[in-house]
């Protein structure tokens, strides 16, 4: 995605809710906000959750890309992760992730971040597999 196609920051979220979560004191750094980290960490685990859902398989992270770290997240902040699909490949897939805020003053969530997280289908030893798609049954 270039940045000519991101768009300006949505009034709500889009896509599957797929993990909810309180930042902690303890995710914060020395100035006292939420670690980048820890809240790529939580997308990556909403993001495992659809992605597993559309593979109807295990799945791994294999790329991150165009993360846009928007506002920062501070302590006692309601962090949502939502998932739409983007593209689907043989093995792999691309969705978007948005992390929003609610916080304690605020009525409306706010965008925090969001980014692109590809998935790959992976078997029980771990090597990449095809997706299985709707209708695939019908057609073996």
């Amino acid at each position: 995605m270039t940045e000519a196609t991101i768009p300006a920051t949505p009034t709500e979220p889009r896509g599957d809710l797929c993990i909810r979560t309180l930042a902690m004191p303890a995710d914060t750094n020395a100035n006292g906000d939420i670690f980048g980290g820890w809240l790529l960490s939580q997308m990556d685990v909403g993001g495992g959750v659809f992605a597993a859902k559309v593979a109807k398989s295990r799945t791994v992270t294999v790329a991150i890309e165009a993360m846009n770290f928007r506002k920062a997240v501070y302590v006692g902040d309601l962090v949502s992760v939502y998932a739409h699909l983007v593209r689907v490949g043989r093995t792999s897939m691309t969705v978007r992730l948005e992390a929003w805020v609610l916080r304690r003053r605020e009525e409306q969530p706010i965008l925090v971040t969001d980014g692109n997280f590809t998935y790959v289908s992976i078997d029980d030893n771990g090597r990449p597999q095809p997706i299985k798609r709707e209708g695939d049954a019908a057609r073996a």
